[in-house]
């Protein structure tokens, strides 16, 4: 083993302090040699471009599914940037045509390997519905064009990028690979699937924000050592044997109710159910589902194994959160800030939405069960400075063609985290809760909101800057600790309108979303009211909800539409709950059990999953109580509920008994059904995808 390596294996066990001392940091690195030191105006994504660089050929070489665009808001832009920056050559083939290995061959052969991305988002949430039909856009193409990627596409991309040189390792990563590193249930297909690390025959997969591991595997790969056999580097799965000095602790004994929870010295590992187990028993797959997101402090995270046939798939611990300074260091490299110039006059919808915003910080400690975020960044935030925050902003300022002096959100995965953490860095360490804000707010939670208002009236007084807004979504619970920020967000960086998520309003789903009561929205509201009058604007909430979740009754879908009308509320865009790779609540969804809670045969909770096409259309539908097309079919659903009292024309009942002309299509709508009733299969078109 190298000290690299030995290092990496230590710190599984020891404390959180002591591994982030031991983390190494972006920049120790010692440089290496290919790249002359002067960044590249943008990543080349043509052989002219790499001539016109002076490069023979690329180091690595990067394959996403999203169109590039030179901003920090992309995650292959980052990605490149930063191996960049540690002096290797990369190219970047962005969303190229599937149909033969070809296009993967457009900037030669790369010297260390191919990084495979789908891109911003999983390819099977961009192509589709949470009704799985196919969307006709795609917010990351050129002129928002839909069809420019595959389905699946890690899988599809690694298969060609094999087909056209066979002896280039593959790294695989980005948010679709690290929501599918395991045996994860793909709601498209309906069924549980392999790792995609297994999928894709890829060498190795980086999971999470991966700036540390795809450092160090660079390094490590230039100096000679395959992907395969870079077992030790945190945020990363592959394929390896168990060593032998590795005490296994078995989650996958279903009749057992310790699920490989108990502390051993030295060196462990916990067995999750395999593949095969995953597939053939819906608790087993919870299991594993509640053990991985157990297992997902930095602090006191230790590797998981799980059998995939006749091989096991190891995972490592998630990897050390960055400091401040990294963070800095990665959000200052030389971006373009703008698309490729290849795309013309073409507009990028994405980059459209996010070129005047800035991010601030990532993770999320909210743990809400339909999300993906806690599991792809953690829930440690990382923050950056004051700092380089001002200074992107003087970019965005001086860089950004187009630029008025508003700035469009400043924030991140929510709003209102910045700076938030554990009072005590060894109770964080130590802590295994899913959430910190539920059921309650963790009374070692620092829940100030100083350094987020210092910040917001540091960037008002930057000059050009007319106005900041706050898109991103405010956690209400933290927001109502701090009266001064609901202030300070009302008068300053409200346009009007505030979208907030409250989900529900029924304790039922909401202890499965794990989000708070509607007590905590009613009090956000009043405080954001009485901030709205003091400053003299008529600002308004529009308030997000979900419909069938699981564990969501049609009677507190019910009371969801009562309160709706009683407050006056009329939803335009509702969201169906979408059950997205590796999030609890697809787990509660496929399963039927509610892995918040032990798993065990004969004794798991289990929960009610809406997955009958009718009952979520109805379920929409209450949502969407004034849609006369809604109508007839809540008319139907009322009166089967004993609840006939609610239909009329009186303020206390929901719908009319009358149908308006021309009106009530939804009640008659069915969806077509395939000639012998198969299922509708997802398939790519020009490529076999293995399913």
């Amino acid at each position: 083993m190298t000290a690299v390596e030995i290092t990496a294996t230590e710190s599984y066990s020891l404390p959180m302090e002591t591994a982030m001392q031991t983390a190494k940091p972006l920049s120790s690195w010692t440089r290496h040699n290919a790249h002359p030191g002067k960044p590249a105006p943008f990543l080349p994504m043509s052989r002219a471009e790499m001539r016109a660089l002076g490069w023979d050929a690329c180091d690595i070489v990067l394959v996403t599914g999203d169109a590039y665009v030179d901003h920090p808001s992309f995650g292959m832009a980052i990605i490149g940037r930063l191996l960049e920056a540690q002096g290797f050559r990369v190219g970047i083939i962005a969303q190229p045509d599937w149909q033969s290995a070809e296009p993967f061959k457009a900037l030669g052969k790369p010297r260390l390997f191919f990084g495979v991305t789908g891109g911003n988002m999983d390819s099977m949430v961009n192509r589709y519905t949470a009704d799985r039909r196919l969307r006709h856009d795609d917010a990351y193409t050129p002129a928002g064009e839909g069809g420019k990627r595959p389905d699946r596409c890690t899988i599809v991309y690694a298969q060609r990028c094999r087909e056209a040189f066979k002896d280039v390792p593959i790294v695989l990563g980005g948010i679709e690979a690290s929501l599918r590193r395991i045996a994860h249930y793909d709601y498209w297909s309906d069924k549980v699937r392999r790792s995609v690390l297994a999928d894709a025959k890829a060498d190795i997969l980086l999971y999470g924000n991966a700036e540390r591991a795809i450092v160090e595997v660079a390094h490590r790969v230039a100096a000679g050592e395959a992907p395969r056999e870079i077992a030790s580097v945190r945020g990363t799965a592959l394929f390896r044997r168990v060593p032998e000095t590795f005490t296994e602790l078995h989650a996958d004994d279903l009749d057992a109710a310790d699920e490989g929870a108990a502390r051993h010295p030295g060196d462990t590992v916990i067995r999750l159910p395999s593949c095969e187990q995953a597939e053939q028993d819906k608790e087993a797959y919870a299991r594993a589902s509640r053990v991985l997101h157990r297992e997902s402090n930095p602090g006191n995270a230790r590797p998981l194994v799980q059998r995939h046939g006749d091989r096991d798939l190891w995972l490592n611990p998630p990897p050390i959160p960055l400091t401040t300074e990294e963070m800095d260091s990665v959000y200052d490299l030389p971006y373009a800030r703008g698309p490729h110039p290849s795309y013309g006059d073409a507009k990028i919808p994405a980059w459209e939405m996010i070129k005047f915003s800035v991010t601030i910080m990532r993770g999320c400690f909210g743990g809400c069960t339909f999300c993906s975020i806690t599991e792809h960044e953690g829930r440690i935030i990382q923050n950056r400075s004051e700092g380089s925050v001002l200074r992107e902003i003087e970019r965005i300022r001086d860089k950004t063609p187009g630029f008025t002096g508003v700035i469009s959100d400043i924030g991140g995965p929510t709003a209102n985290m910045y700076r938030m953490a554990c009072k005590d860095p060894k109770v964080e360490a130590a802590c295994r809760r899913p959430s910190c804000v539920f059921p309650e707010i963790c009374p070692n939670l620092n829940t100030s909101h100083d350094d987020l208002i210092r910040l917001y009236r540091k960037v008002r007084e930057t000059k050009g800057i007319k106005k900041v807004m706050v898109a991103s979504g405010v956690r209400y619970d933290l927001a109502v600790e701090s009266p001064e920020y609901i202030k300070e967000l009302v008068t300053h960086h409200v346009g009007g309108y505030l979208k907030i998520a409250p989900e529900h309003t029924e304790r039922g789903p909401l202890d499965k979303m794990m989000k708070p009561g509607i007590g905590a929205y009613n009090q956000f509201k009043r405080m954001f009211d009485a901030a709205a009058e003091q400053a003299g604007k008529k600002y308004y909430l529009i308030p997000y909800f979900i419909a069938a979740h699981p564990g969501t009754t049609d009677e507190d879908m019910m009371n969801l539409a009562l309160w709706l009308k009683k407050n006056r509320y009329r939803a335009d865009q509702v969201q169906t709950f979408l059950p997205s790779p590796m999030a609890t609540a697809t787990a509660m969804y496929h399963t039927g059990v509610n892995p918040l809670r032990g798993v065990r045969h004969g004794g798991s909770d289990k929960v009610e999953a809406i997955k009958g096409l009718r009952q979520r259309r109805l379920h929409k539908a209450f949502l969407r109580y004034h849609d006369p097309d809604n109508w007839p079919v809540l008319r139907e659903a009322l009166k089967a509920m004993g609840r006939a009292d609610l239909i009329g024309s009186r303020p206390d009942q929901l719908v009319p008994a009358h149908q308006p002309p021309g009106t009530g299509k939804a009640a008659g709508t069915r969806r077509p059904v395939r000639p012998g009733g198969k299922t509708q299969r997802f398939t790519t078109k020009g490529l076999r995808v293995m399913k």
